[in-house]
Formats: C-alpha cells, structure tokens, sequence
C-alpha cells in the first residue's frame, strides 16, 4: 500500500493506471464475499494518508488529474443502465463477453474502471464495505491541500451536464416508444412528461453551462423539471398498472425497465448539480460513485439482468393466475357446494380417462407412439374437463398460491399485517381444496368401477387380467414403491402447466386476441361474425386455460416413456387417476385383496394426492412471491396463528359458515366465475 502510494506521489500527474491497480490489489480481500479484511484495508489507508499529508494530496491530484484526462459521460449516463439492443441482445452480448471480454478503451473512465478493479468479484466487497467508510477516506482526500502543479481544472461539471443532457434525450425516446403507447396511449398528447421534461431541461442546462463560464451568472432552479421527472414516473407507474390488465411482453418490460433506471440517473445527477440542502452534493456524489463502481464491475453478470426483467415479467405472468385463483376459492356455501359440482364432473370424465388409457396400452405401440396416445388422452380429456367448467383439485394449487401471494403483497412484509384475514384467506383455500379433492375422488372410483364392471358383463372377462391389476396395486404402495417420488413429478407438472396457463393467458390480453380472430376473413365466412365474435371472446379469456390442460396432459403422457427409454425411474401418479386405477385392480380381482393391502392402497391413493398439492403449491408459491420481490417475514405467527384457528374452530377448515359473504378483495378481477 505503501509502496503503490509512493509510486502516485513520485509522479501525481501521471496517466499510468498502474499505481491505482496496485493500491486496489492491496485492499481487495482474498476472500471477496468476506469484506472485513477490505474495510480494515481502507482504514489502514486513511490512517496512513492522515499520517503522511504529502501521500494524501499526490493521491487527490493524482484522482483529479486522472478525472481531466477521461471522458466522463458514459460512466454517468450508461453504467447500470440496460442498453438500447433488447433483452436478447444484451444477454446474447454478455454471454459473449464472458467467453471473450471487450477491448478497453482508457480515454474513457468507465473502462478504466475495470482496470482498476480487475478482479471480477470486486463487486461484493466493494458493495459491502460501509459507506461510513468511503466518506471517511473521501473527507482525507478533501482536506488535504494539494500543491499547484497538482491542482488541474478537471471537467466534472461539463461531463456531468453533458451526461444529463444525454439522460433526457433518451427518456424522450423510450418514453414515446410504440409499445408503451399501445399500452398508455395518453402520452401520446404534446404535453407528455417525457417530452416536456426535455423542453425544461434545455433552459436550465443554459443556464448551468453560461454559469460554468460566468460565476455571476444568474442559474435556473430545477424546481419545475423534478415535478416533471415525478410525473414521469406515475405515468410509468400507470403502464405497468396496465400491462398487468392489458398482458405484457419481454420487450415492454425491458423497456420499462430502462425507462426508470435512466430517469433515476437523472435524478441523482440532478441533486448533486443542484443539492437540496447545504453540504448534500458530498455525500450524494460519494454514493453515487460507489453504485457506479459496483455496478461496473457486474457489467457482464448474466444472473442479474435476468433477475432484472424476469422477475417483473413473471410477476405479470403470475398476476394472471392469481385472478383466475379467485375462481378456485369458495366464500359461501353455495360456491361450496359448486365447487363440489364442479369437480365431481371432473371425477366423471377422469373415470372415463383412466380406462381409456389402459385400452391404448392393450396395441403394444412403440413407446414413442404409445407417449403420443397417451398425451393425446390426457390433454384431450383436460381440455373438455375445462371447457365444460368442471375443476381438477391438483389444478388449483398453482392458482390459489398466486392469490395468497398477492395478498401478502398487499399486506406487505411489516410487523403489524393482518395476519387474520390472511389466516381467513388460508382457511377458504384450505376447504375449497378438500371439497374438490372430495368431488374428483366421488366420481373417479365409482365411474371406473362401473366401467369396468359393465366391460365385464358384455365381454366376459375382467378389464385387466391379475397381474395388471397387481402392478396397480403396487404402484400405489407408499412405501414399498416410487409412488411419492412420482407424486411429487407431477406436482411439479402441475406447477409447470401453471406458469405455461398464465403465460397464454397474458400473451391472449397482450395480443388482442379477441381482435385478431374477428379481423380473420376465411373465419368470419365460415363461423359468422357473431359465432367469430364469441369464439374470439371466449379465446381471449380461456387460451391460458386450454394450452394450460393441454400443456399438462403432454407431461402425463409422455413422462414414463421419457423414463423408460433413458432407463430412470421416473413416473407420474395423480390423485384422481389413481383412485380410478384402485377402482379397476379391486374389481379385477374381485375385491379379493387382504384387508392390509387394501388400507395400504388406499393410503397410497390420499399420499399421492397430498405430494401432488404439496409440491405444485410450494412451487407455486416461491415462485409468486419471488416475482413480487416479496419476503414475508411473519412466517412463525403465521403458523402459530393457523394452528390456533385449526384448534378452536377446526370445522372452518372443512365447511364454510352460515354466515361467509363474499368479499372479493381489492385487487380481483372483474370477470365473473367460471
């Protein structure tokens, strides 16, 4: 450290970055996640240059003169915003880069950034080190007086000025991008904040440079264009409100993204040109370079602008879901009992389903003609089952764990949230859950039951023969199979055809569906523009649902054959199918089966059923609240407060109240049941 700092007095006005890479390399802790070392460093050297003045004034001339000789503008304007090549592009780019890193050019201070702060973990310990300690290393350079052939006039003023001009041309530009006037066309009027924002810059920006050259010159205060700037970002607020009605894109979010990055960089260079109150510019300066820095050195990181778009997009994704979640929640007792409705017709055709099945497997096919069979099956029959608004209870996690995660959004993640009606809302997802559970497992066992049955009575002879109807029975083994291990496979199919549901479904609003189909001719000649007019209609509220199903039942069928030609044992068991399954080996063999056997199966059946809702909700869950950027911190008192209702009031789990109203909360959909 010594040594480097010797270097930088030897010769303060030097270009060489060298003497600033050597004094960084003898910060940087060998450890970067672990930041101690590197804040002891920095206090060892902010000792040193109080101890010895003349190393702390070559040190500030030696950063002055190094500011002088750099263009600044990039570093201010682009650094830790996204660039204007697209999500695509950009993660095509970094990719790349990680591979193969860019050339560097050192006319530009960005780029001697990372010549400086070479090692590309920098980033940890330089975020983690507090930023106490970087005022205190920058209050010793400012106080030290630096001899006059060190002392250069440096541009930063300039640079910074340059920089916010750059910054309000660009939020013009992406502000009246076409794909956030679809969304928001209001800002399409000559008023619009983005546009006027540049209009009051350009005087102020007058007045700032004629004061760079003039001291005594009069300066405009920036007063007007900050309530711009605000208004700004309520518009964007308002587009984002929009899209999660009106569906949204990679490229919209991306665009919204950098939209508020660029107008948060304004703003920060705003307050140190202009500070609010005396003595602000220092310390906003420091933080802004210390995000700068750190931002810099995660330039090429793949995981954060990931994190950065996939995120908000899912969140719209999921928002979808939560909406439909509402369908699936039961208030009232007549919704109860609906909801029983609904899923026993489900049970009903799923009976149909199971035998089908099995009759395809009678033709030997080849295992990639047998997956087709089956998944055309499955997705056929989980189509109907929603187009005829009937419900499968392993459906329901992925959209009811949306909904609770949008109320524990709403609520927030302080001490004080309502930790009841979130315990209510448990509560009513709870027993619409087991009712439905209730209404597949009515139907599916006696319908396949009689089936089979009536397939022996007009044939002759059981629907499988012994040894099939053991291997059901031993598929359903708990514990002396891979039941639950399939159970949870397909509870994360469940999940999956979760997100591919609410996928369609933003992809149907976003794209206007409805609007397309009607604008079809070949269709309106053949359907009739009102036939075209519902069909568009219907489309546009149910894609989701439909690839949703269809998405699933791909994942049925096909799984096991995917298994058995790589030689792993994997494998799908799904509640319903599996009552059905039992239904068919006890009649098989004449319900001749031991007692033990029998409860074991059974027990198997109610396994697989809870693996199923247990992985499809967690999953499901995780995935919402992460999208929401939530961290719920009330996790204990949350579950403290449902075993204390599950004890007093043990019967609200199962059956709703006489007196259950429905409350739809604030954030539910307009759209009636289905």
């Amino acid at each position: 450290m010594l040594d480097a700092l010797a270097i930088i007095a030897s010769d303060p006005l030097a270009t060489d970055l060298g003497p600033l890479t050597a004094l960084a390399d003898s910060i940087r802790p060998d450890d970067p996640a672990d930041s101690a070392p590197a804040l002891a460093r920095l206090r060892v050297l902010d000792q040193l240059l109080r101890d010895h003045p003349e190393h702390a004034v070559a040190l500030r001339g030696h950063l002055l003169h190094q500011l002088s000789v750099r263009r600044q503008v990039g570093l201010y304007a682009d650094t830790g915003i996204l660039s204007n090549d697209g999500f695509l592009h950009e993660l095509l780019k970094r990719l790349a880069y990680r591979l193969l890193p860019p050339a560097l050019d050192h006319r530009k201070l960005e780029d001697c950034l990372d010549v400086v702060f070479r090692d590309p973990h920098d980033s940890q310990w330089l975020s983690a080190v507090p930023l106490a300690q970087w005022q205190a290393l920058w209050q010793t350079l400012r106080d030290a007086e630096p001899a006059m052939a060190a002392t250069a006039p440096t541009p930063v003023g300039a640079e910074l000025l340059q920089a916010i001009q750059v910054l309000s041309y660009r939020i013009s530009a992406i502000g009246m991008e076409p794909e956030l006037l679809r969304i928001y066309d209001d800002v399409r009027a000559f008023e619009s904040p983005f546009l006027m924002q540049n209009v009051e810059l350009h005087g102020w920006l007058q007045s700032r440079r004629l004061a760079l050259e003039d001291p005594l010159s009069p300066v405009e205060d920036a007063r007007h264009l900050l309530v711009l700037l605000d208004q700004c970002q309520h518009v964007i607020d308002r587009i984002r409100r929009q899209a999660q009605r009106l569906g949204t894109s990679i490229s919209l979010t991306y665009r919204l993204l950098r939209l508020e990055q660029n107008l948060q960089r304004l703003n920060q260079l705003l307050a140190i040109v202009e500070p609010q109150a005396p003595g602000q510019r220092a310390p906003l300066a420091l933080a802004l370079v210390h995000e700068l820095a750190a931002a810099r050195m995660r330039q090429y990181s793949v995981r954060q602008l990931l994190a950065g778009n996939i995120n908000l997009l899912a969140r719209n994704v999921t928002e979808n879901a939560s909406r439909t979640g509402e369908h699936y929640i039961a208030e009232t007792r007549g919704e109860y009992a609906a909801m029983y409705r609904s899923a026993a017709g489900a049970g009903f055709i799923i009976g149909f389903m199971a035998l089908i099945k099995i009759m395809m497997s009678w033709l030997r096919a080849a295992p990639l003609v047998e997956a087709f069979l089956y998944s055309l099956n499955y997705s056929l029959g989980f189509m109907l089952i929603h187009v005829l608004h009937f419900t499968v209870a392993t459906k329901q996690p992925a959209m009811t764990a949306s909904r609770i995660a949008a109320d524990i959004h709403r609520i927030g993640n302080s001490r004080d949230v309502d930790l009841d009606s979130l315990c209510e809302l448990i509560a009513r997802v709870w027993r619409t859950q087991f009712i439905a559970v209730l209404g597949n497992l009515s139907l599916a066992f006696p319908v396949a039951l009689l089936l089979a049955m009536a397939y022996r009575w007009l044939s002759g002879h059981h629907f499988v023969d012994a040894d099939k109807a053991a291997h059901l029975l031993h598929d359903l083994d708990p514990v002396g199979s891979l039941a639950l291990l399939h159970a949870a496979i397909a509870g994360v199919c469940l999940f999956l055809a979760g997100l591919v549901s609410g996928y369609y479904d933003n992809k149907a609003l976003y794209t206007r569906m409805s609007q397309r189909l009607v604008r079809a001719r070949w269709l309106v000649s053949l359907l009739g523009m009102p036939r075209t007019q519902r069909l568009g209609d219907y489309v546009e509220t149910g894609l989701g649902g439909l690839m949703g199903n269809f998405t699933f039942g791909i994942m049925l069928g096909s799984i096991g054959t995917i298994g058995f030609m790589l030689g792993l044992p994997i494998d799908i068991r799904h509640i319903t199918f599996s009552a059905a399954n039992l239904a068919i080996a006890l009649e098989a063999l004449d319900w001749a089966v031991a007692p033990r056997l029998l409860l074991l199966s059974a027990a198997g059946v109610l396994a697989v059923g809870l693996v199923n809702l247990w992985v499809s909700f967690s999953l499901a869950l995780w995935v919402a609240l992460r999208s929401r950027q939530v961290r719920f911190a009330q996790t204990g008192k949350l579950l403290r407060a449902l075993l204390g209702r599950l004890l007093a009031h043990p019967t609200q789990f199962f059956w709703p109240p006489a007196d259950a109203v429905a409350n739809p909360p604030a954030d539910a959909s307009s759209e009636a049941p289905r």
